[in-house]
C-alpha cells in the first residue's frame, strides 16, 4: 500500500473543496496521511479513512521564525512517516513542504490555489515569494494550476516543477449543490456576496454599488454580504446596515440555502485561483456576476450565464448589477439553468479527482 502525505493550511478548506480527492484515494487503497493547523473538520476527514496529524502554520503573512519552524516540521514529519508521495496545497505547504520534499528525494505534487495578495503588492516581498516560490517548485513533479493566467504568470517569472498542467479549479460538488427553482421575490431583487469582507475582495466596490442601487431602486432591491469581516470594514459595514443599503450576514459553514434564495451572486475580486463561490452559485442555478479576471472568468459565459465586469471598477461593478436588474424573471431563471448545464459540462469534481489520480498513479507508476 503507497503512502500519500497532504499538506494543507486548512481542514475546513481541504474538506470542502478536496473531499472527493481524499476518498477518492482511500478508495484505491493508498494510505493517505494528512497535516493540518485546525481540527475544524478532522472529525469528517478522518471519517473518509484519513489520519490527521496537527502541525502548527500562520496562514499570514512572513514570519522568518514561524516560516523556519514550518519547514523544520514538515522535514521531520516526512522523515517519520516515509510517505510515497507528498501533495501539497496553497502558498506555505507549496513553497516549505515543496522545498522539504525536494531536500529529503520524495516526489511531490502541488496545487496553486490563487496568487495571494503579494503578487498585488509588487516590490521586495514579491521578489521573495518568487525565490521561494522557484526554490520550492523545482523539483516538483507536477504543478496544477486552477485558471491559465496563474500559469502563463509563473511561465513569465520562470517559476516552474517538472510538468505542469491545468485543472478547473477544486470543481464543484453537484450533488451537494443541487439545482434549485429560481426563486420569486415579488419585485425585490436580492444580490448575494460569499466571501471575506476586505479590500482585495471588492468590498469597496460593493459598498459603492449597493448604497447607489438603493438610491435608484429603493425597496426594490437588496444587497447582502455573508462572510468574516476582515481589515477596517467594521465601521463601513454598521454604516451601511443603519443606512439600510447592505445587510450583512456572519460566516456561514453551509452556504446553500442562502445562494438558494438570491437572485444572483456578485463577486467583485482582484484576484482569485478558481472562485468556488462561483462554481457553487452556478452549480444551484443562479447567476453570477464577476470580476473579468483570471479565477473567475471561466465559471462565468458571459451573457449567457452572468455578466462580467471589469475589476477594481465600482462603476463597472454598478453597472452590471443595474443590468441585471432589468432582465426578467423568465432570463434570469434561463441564465441560472444555463450556469448549471456548465457546471455539469466543465467543473463536475468528481472529474476533477479523476485528474488528480491519473497524476498521481503516473508519479508513483
Amino acid at each position: 500500500m503507497s503512502k500519500i502525505l497532504i499538506l494543507a493550511n486548512s481542514s475546513g478548506g481541504l474538506y470542502d473543496f478536496r473531499g472527493e480527492v481524499l476518498k477518492r484515494l482511500v478508495d484505491n487503497s493508498y494510505e493517505v496521511v494528512v497535516s493540518l493547523p485546525d481540527n475544524t473538520k478532522v472529525p469528517e476527514i478522518e471519517k473518509l479513512g484519513c489520519r490527521v496529524v496537527s502541525t502548527f502554520l500562520n496562514r499570514r503573512g512572513v514570519n522568518p521564525k514561524e516560516d523556519l519552524k514550518l519547514l523544520k516540521s514538515y522535514k521531520k514529519l516526512i522523515k517519520e512517516e516515509k510517505p510515497d508521495l507528498v501533495l501539497t496545497y496553497t502558498i506555505k505547504p507549496n513553497i516549505y513542504g515543496g522545498y522539504a520534499c525536494s531536500r529529503l528525494g520524495v516526489p511531490y505534487i502541488s496545487t496553486i490555489t490563487g496568487l495571494g495578495s503579494t503578487f498585488q503588492w509588487g516590490g521586495l516581498k514579491k521578489k521573495l515569494i518568487v525565490m521561494m516560490y522557484k526554490i520550492g517548485l523545482k523539483k516538483c513533479n507536477c504543478v496544477f494550476f486552477q485558471n491559465k493566467g496563474n500559469l502563463e504568470i509563473f511561465e513569465q517569472l520562470g517559476i516552474k516543477g517538472k510538468d505542469s498542467q491545468l485543472v478547473n479549479g477544486s470543481g464543484v460538488n453537484l450533488n451537494k449543490h443541487v439545482f434549485e427553482i429560481y426563486p420569486d421575490h415579488d419585485d425585490t431583487t436580492s444580490f448575494l456576496y460569499i466571501g471575506r469582507i476586505m479590500k482585495e475582495k471588492g468590498s469597496d466596490e460593493l459598498l459603492y454599488a449597493a448604497s447607489k442601487l438603493k438610491e435608484k431602486y429603493a425597496e426594490k432591491v437588496s444587497v447582502t454580504a455573508l462572510g468574516y469581516s476582515e481589515e477596517d470594514y467594521e465601521d463601513k459595514l454598521k454604516e451601511a446596515q443603519t443606512k439600510g443599503f447592505m445587510k450583512v450576514i456572519p460566516f456561514q459553514k453551509d452556504v446553500h440555502p442562502y445562494i438558494k434564495e438570491a437572485d444572483a451572486i456578485v463577486m467583485p475580486s482582484y484576484h482569485e485561483g478558481m472562485s468556488n463561490v462561483i462554481l457553487e452559485a452556478s452549480s444551484t442555478g443562479r447567476p453570477v456576476l464577476a470580476s473579468d479576471i483570471s479565477g473567475c472568468r471561466e465559471g462565468v459565459d458571459d451573457g449567457i450565464t452572468g455578466y462580467l465586469f471589469k475589476p477594481k471598477s465600482e462603476e463597472a461593478l454598478y453597472t452590471s448589477m443595474d443590468r441585471f436588474m432589468s432582465l426578467s424573471t423568465e432570463d434570469r431563471a434561463n441564465m441560472g439553468r444555463a450556469a448549471r448545464l456548465k457546471m455539469e459540462r466543465e467543473f463536475d469534481r468528481e472529474k476533477v479527482a479523476d485528474t488528480y489520480l491519473t497524476k498521481i498513479k503516473a508519479v508513483l507508476g
